[in-house]
């Protein structure tokens, strides 16, 4: 690990980190936001998996989480949306290839080779966390904007006993339905839909609901929120299961960071319920 970069922030330190990743064969980036009682004990980690053409940088400088990471004593992990490089497959369009990892293990080419996404976060990077920072590792949650609340959604589902809380800003909750998800999905994984559940949070949540709370906000002005969002489809299904669901319509709010800035304290202290006793 290198640090590219390091910050005074809130009265702790945010830094930006690089790894040569075996997982997904090239150099990744991510960001640690440490707040001040990391300087005196190991404390509970958030994970923040950000959306579409984003990276470390949004959640960090636009939405202020450092501040309720600092009240709340929660560190703040802020992995890259995917690989990147000159050797790495891309693609034209903004929502495939680099930056729309969609938090998946691709199985087909050219993406198989570095695009394992959740490999990397829920194992890769958790060793490295646990080796060179003063985490928590056994209290853990995980949360994320839209590509990013998918991956947060389904991260946790798959990985309750890792992810103890979980949270989203306007996530993609039913990907296998919308033209963001079917066309990563079909570029990674391939034509045969059943391979595509395992990345779908509705599909999840109807046979692995999970113990914890789920907190997601949704603005009611979402430039996405009928085509790409539908959200009716994981309530639904949440409701089904018995799975613990507080899905929150907020009026006139969209996609944007500052939507996320407006409620990320109110995010960061439900995971700080969870993850600080």
């Amino acid at each position: 690990m290198e640090t590219e970069s390091t910050w005074a922030s809130h009265g702790g330190e945010l830094s930006v980190h690089t790894n040569d990743s075996e997982v997904c064969q090239c150099s990744m980036r991510f960001a640690v936001y440490a707040p001040p009682q990391a300087k005196l004990r190991k404390v509970p980690v958030l994970w923040y998996l950000s959306g579409l053409t984003c990276s470390w940088a949004n959640v960090m400088e636009k939405s202020a989480i450092q501040a309720a990471a600092a009240k709340h004593g929660i560190m703040i992990i802020a992995p890259d949306t995917s690989p990147r490089g000159d050797a790495v497959a891309d693609d034209d369009a903004y929502d495939l290839g680099q930056g729309a990892g969609f938090y998946l293990s691709a199985t087909q080419a050219p993406w198989a080779t570095h695009f394992k996404m959740d490999e990397y976060i829920t194992q890769e990077l958790q060793a490295l966390v646990a080796e060179k920072f003063s985490a928590n590792m056994e209290s853990q949650g995980i949360t994320g904007h839209s590509m990013g609340g998918h991956g947060a959604l389904t991260l946790h589902l798959k990985h309750p006993e890792l992810y103890k809380s979980v949270s989203a800003f306007s996530p993609i909750t039913s990907p296998s339905m919308v033209p963001w998800g079917i066309k990563a999905f079909t570029a990674y994984l391939g034509d045969d839909k059943s391979a595509w559940k395992q990345y779908d949070a509705v599909e999840l949540v109807k046979t692995k609901p999970s113990n914890a709370s789920i907190l997601i906000d949704t603005g009611t002005g979402d430039q996405f929120l009928e085509e790409q969002l539908q959200p009716e489809h994981f309530i639904t299904a949440c409701s089904e299961s018995g799975q613990q669901l507080n899905y929150r319509m907020q009026p006139d709010y969209d996609h944007s960071y500052y939507f996320i800035a407006s409620f990320v304290d109110e995010h960061v202290a439900h995971h700080a319920g969870t993850l600080n006793q």
